[in-house]
């Protein structure tokens, strides 16, 4: 609730029959990675046909948009603008010719050399429609294809030349590929379908089809998926990871399983080491809805301290972030999250969030709990302090924005109006997502990235 904003989404499927169900189906399910846009390509009659549109998946691809729509292969994308300008024309997937035909590219991520790779392709002549780093990867990538006549070895020739975090889904006319980048920033998963195969950003929407959740496509491999099998053409040789810890603690909904880990179950965990690294002697968790549920959960679980709910969501009102003022964003919170005075009066509350950013939206909620008659709200966080903006695919981008740069602990609880607050260890959070720190970006969190950007420090440089 009151963490960063979303990344993107991306599916593809190709089954014997059409797969336009899976992929609509599959979009609306993972809607929650993006609300700005949504499209779909396929491949049919020897030609590339595309349907997108802004706003949520019912609107951009609405029954009309759809009627006639068809295809046995096809990819889709919700996106949340990162890199590039809101608007239909940024709207993926990005369609680009090339001399053997088409490709169409579907982008979850962040090029941490899009300027760089735009200035030099436009300095040799090319030109951009778009500012999206989907437009810059498609053109690459059929610029290779025309050279290279190997898809696989222009895929990965594409990849030498891309920085940052990518997931992508691509057709090449009439042949379906996924891929991640080597660090696996971005999550990427496959799944079995009735009458075939299809990749999707969160094994749910696999589930939401019917379908069977079969592996993660691996950090750095590329996928050719058929409606008869899955071709793997793996890295030839070990590589460093960097997997989002925010897609844990915050983006993936909880009912998926990415790189082996049920997101349910970390968050849960996460809850339960919190209550074990910071207690409070309070009558009652409850959890800022929606993705502090499992947390709160976890925490009431180790500590034995009764959970409730205690606000009522309102899930019709449109997103507080992109209002003009600071008055609207307030009051728009206040409608969006109501207090349920039941389980508030008279009370000490603990609040558990997922994380906190910039720290508005929290305040806001503890004034409401209080003028709803809490004697105490005490906050637990989720995650570490944010400290260190993103460059690959969250919108944290201005380390002035982050109230844990500029603030204390204490400062911060006295900012917000709570009675204590405390947030989980980096050791703590690592420890519930059972995965190696050196295989996770924890860069948002300790400032040490997993690729080197100028002025910031690289994980492995020596202290």
């Amino acid at each position: 609730m009151t963490g960063p904003e979303h990344s993107c989404g991306i599916v593809g499927a190709v089954a014997d029959g059409d797969v336009m169900y899976h992929i609509h189906r599959s979009l609306n399910v993972i809607q929650h990675r993006g609300q700005e846009s949504a499209g779909i390509s396929t491949f049919l009659d020897n030609s590339m046909k595309t349907v997108k549109g802004d706003g949520l998946v019912s609107d951009a691809l609405s029954e009309e948009k759809m009627r006639g729509f068809v295809g046995n292969i096809a990819i889709g994308h919700v996106r949340y603008s990162t890199v590039g300008s809101k608007g239909e024309i940024n709207a993926q997937p990005m369609v680009v010719d090339y001399s053997k035909g088409k490709v169409a590219i579907a982008h979850n991520g962040e090029l941490t050399n899009h300027k760089e790779l735009k200035a030099k392709y436009q300095e040799s002549g090319w030109g951009f429609m778009s500012d999206s780093d989907a437009e810059i990867i498609a053109k690459i990538l059929a610029k290779c294809l025309a050279q290279i006549d190997d898809p696989i070895e222009a895929m990965r020739a594409m990849m030498s030349e891309l920085d940052g975090a990518y997931s992508l889904v691509i057709l090449i006319n009439d042949r379906l590929f996924a891929l991640r980048d080597t660090y696996g920033f971005k999550p990427l998963c496959i799944g079995k379908t009735l009458k075939g195969y299809m990749v999707v950003s969160e094994s749910n929407a696999i589930d939401s089809v019917g379908g069977t959740f079969v592996r993660d496509v691996l950090a750095g491999e590329i996928v050719e998926i058929t409606k008869d099998e899955v071709k793997s053409y793996p890295l030839d040789k070990p590589m460093p990871k960097a997997h989002c810890m925010f897609e844990w603690i915050y983006f993936a909904r909880p009912d998926a399983i990415m790189d082996g880990r049920e997101v349910y179950d970390v968050r849960k965990k996460i809850g339960m080491i919190l209550a074990e690294e910071a207690p409070a002697d309070v009558d009652v968790i409850m959890p800022i809805p929606d993705s502090g549920r499992a947390h709160a959960l976890g925490y009431s679980i180790k500590s034995g301290i009764p959970y409730e709910e205690g606000f009522m969501k309102n899930r019709f009102v449109g997103r507080t972030f992109i209002l003009p003022s600071q008055e609207e964003r307030e009051a728009a919170v206040s409608s969006k999250m109501n207090p349920i005075k039941s389980t508030i009066a008279g009370k000490r509350i603990l609040v558990v969030d997922d994380s906190i950013v910039r720290g508005t939206t929290l305040k806001i909620l503890i004034k409401s709990l209080k003028n709803a008659g809490a004697k105490e709200v005490h906050v637990r966080v989720g995650s570490p302090p944010i400290i260190a903006p993103c460059y690959y695919g969250v919108d944290m981008k201005d380390r002035e924005e982050f109230i844990a740069t500029k603030y204390s602990v204490d400062e911060i609880r006295d900012i917000i109006g709570a009675d204590s607050l405390a947030y989980i260890s980096l050791e703590g959070m690592v420890k519930a997502l059972e995965i190696p720190a050196d295989d996770l970006c924890l860069a948002c969190a300790n400032g040490k990235y997993p690729t080197f950007i100028p002025g910031e420090v690289h994980r492995f440089e020596s202290e």
